[in-house]
């Protein structure tokens, strides 16, 4: 796959939709940015001192005018940026454009295909013959999975003489990896370890990359220090209190004009997400029930008035179905989906898009689909011709159907990355990370909060040294 790129006038390459966008795009970076106190205070103090002079940072996270202020920090602070989007819904279009215009390398817009995903993807890993980036700021793992997979694919050529067979693999997402492998390694078989011989780190925020950077330092395969910002004081516990994670029922509203009170509405699963859903949607007027594996959080949800039942007892009574779990795979079954109620509607604010069964609806003998709103699809099964409502494609709609995160909680959020960023730069030649999983030291993330303090107008009080003590 190849497209037309743009440049700059200073040479540097971009993809994005409009560009005619980027004076808009430009006006709300700015006023996020008053919101975002800690990401500014970095470019205050560290700045003058460029410590990310001479590093390159790939970012794959989601493009919205929050991250344009991430971006801008990690730029102001030395580093030269490529970026790419965590979702192939997520990209605020006019915050790519003003990036792509002003600071940083962009590929992405809203509305990609799963292949062009992953081209920008592969853009924002290619800094040309001389290896790849230094960092990764990774949402999702995505490109740190790249790498991996593409170190896997040209040892196995190497020792075989065989390309990847995207045919390999059910999969139809990997299949896409494959390709996008195959294809590289058809111009240079060597190109994904000169990525890897590069790359100082990568930081990651979201519980199921996380949670797979740890099974590949179990296992000895991961190739590069980890720092896992997502278990970070300030990530986990702000953000939730913040309501980093935008509520259900504005985006089911706005993409189905239906109204939530009155509503049975399934929350399939009471973790953190989970129990945010679950809330706004019972403050919304929802009878909202509660599907868990673990008998803590189900005794919470109890604890909480929520009832806790199995999906196959009320498949066929719910209006809305939302799933929470992450990771988990076939969640939602086409199976369930037959059994629901016409109208019902399904969507996912889990890490991805294989938690609803997308591929089986889609291949289902009959099925028809109907777009009635942008990333709103009506499904009509042929033989009872009763629909669902599936959002976003099954993918998150959170991001898909909201206008981007609450810029505060999310200040949080990106000053983790660019502080652990500048803790695996700084300490690259140290021998202090080695190829393993590390939660960002106490003393940074408090840090993180501190940097916040000032523009919230808020004083520490000081310990003296016998307080201390």
């Amino acid at each position: 796959m190849a497209f037309q790129m743009g440049r700059t006038a200073s040479g540097r390459e971009y993809k994005v939709k409009d560009m005619s966008q980027a004076d808009f795009g430009r006006l709300e970076i700015e006023l996020a940015e008053v919101q975002m106190p800690a990401l500014m205070s970095c470019r205050s103090v560290f700045g003058p001192s460029q410590p990310f002079k001479g590093a390159r940072i790939t970012g794959s996270l989601h493009m919205t005018v929050q991250t344009a202020v991430l971006i801008e920090t990690l730029t102001a602070l030395g580093a030269e940026v490529r970026w790419c989007p965590g979702n192939i819904f997520s990209t605020q279009d006019h915050a790519a454009a003003a990036i792509a215009r002003d600071s940083a390398a962009v590929f992405a817009w809203k509305g990609e295909t799963p292949q062009e995903y992953w081209w920008c993807i592969e853009q924002a890993l290619d800094w040309g013959p001389g290896g790849g980036p230094d960092l990764i700021v990774d949402d999702g793992g995505n490109a740190t999975l790249l790498i991996h997979e593409g170190v896997k694919a040209e040892e196995a050529y190497q020792n075989t003489g065989r390309l990847p067979d995207p045919a390999s693999t059910d999969n139809a997402e990997f299949q896409i990896v494959l390709t996008v492998i195959r294809d590289g390694m058809k111009t240079d078989p060597k190109r994904y370890h000169k990525m890897m011989d590069r790359l100082v780190g990568v930081s990651e925020a979201t519980t199921t990359a996380v949670e797979r950077l740890y099974r590949m330092q179990a296992n000895g395969t991961l190739l590069f220090p980890a720092i896992n910002v997502n278990d970070s004081v300030t990530q986990s516990k702000f953000q939730n209190l913040c309501g980093c994670r935008p509520s259900g029922p504005d985006g089911l509203m706005m993409a189905t004009d239906v109204e939530i009170a009155g509503k049975v509405a399934v929350v399939c699963g009471y973790g953190d997400v989970g129990k945010d859903r679950a809330a706004a949607l019972k403050q919304a007027g929802a009878r909202v029930i509660v599907t868990e594996t673990n008998p803590i959080r189900a005794l919470q949800a109890v604890h909480e008035g929520i009832q806790v039942l199995t999906l196959e007892d009320v498949v066929s009574e719910a209006d809305i179905f939302v799933v929470t779990t992450g990771a988990s795979e076939g969640i939602i079954t086409v199976h369930h989906m037959r059994k629901m109620k016409n109208n019902a509607i399904v969507c996912n604010v889990g890490r991805f898009n294989n938690a609803i069964d997308m591929p089986g609806l889609e291949n289902f003998p009959g099925v028809k689909s109907f777009t009635t709103n942008p990333q709103t699809d009506r499904w009509v099964f042929l033989d009872t011709e009763s629909g669902i409502i599936v959002l976003a494609e099954g993918r998150l709609v959170n991001l898909g159907r909201a206008a981007s995160h609450p810029n505060l909680a999310t200040s949080c959020s990106f000053t983790n990355h660019a502080i652990a960023q500048l803790e695996l730069w700084m300490e690259r030649d140290t021998g202090k990370y080695e190829k393993k999983v590390y939660v960002l030291p106490k003393h940074l993330d408090e840090k993180v909060a501190a940097l916040h303090l000032g523009k919230l107008g808020a004083k520490l009080t000081e310990l003296s040294k016998e307080h201390a003590d």
